[in-house]
């Protein structure tokens, strides 16, 4: 069985993040990268469940560490996904597993 690929590494920029959509994981996914390492979450914020992103796709990151929801400025951990700061501190974004295949592509991680 093939694995569901979401996009490649390099279209997720390094310290940034990429909204894509994923049917197979549920919806629209917000995807973090630092250097190798991928992080995928669904485009979800606990505190409202509003997307993360205001305009589509555009999710802001800061400093290569954490991501922001737009709507209320909770910031969440690349690494994990837990809030670090804001309405629903302590919360965290439900996690998508995915993996890097050969180094080039981001996958769903079955």
């Amino acid at each position: 069985m093939n694995a569901t690929a979401l996009c490649a590494v390099d279209d997720v920029p390094d310290g940034g993040a990429r909204v894509v959509d994923a049917p197979e994981a549920g919806g629209s996914v917000v995807i973090v990268r630092r250097g190798g390492q991928v992080w995928a979450y669904a485009n979800r914020c606990p505190h409202f469940s509003v997307p993360l992103d205001f305009e589509p796709g555009d999710v802001m990151c800061y400093r290569s560490q954490v991501l922001m929801c737009a709507h209320h400025s909770a910031l969440f951990r690349f690494e994990d996904g837990h809030c670090i700061d804001g309405p629903c501190m302590g919360a965290g974004l439900d996690v998508v597993r995915v993996r890097v295949e050969a180094g080039t592509r981001v996958v769903l991680d079955r």
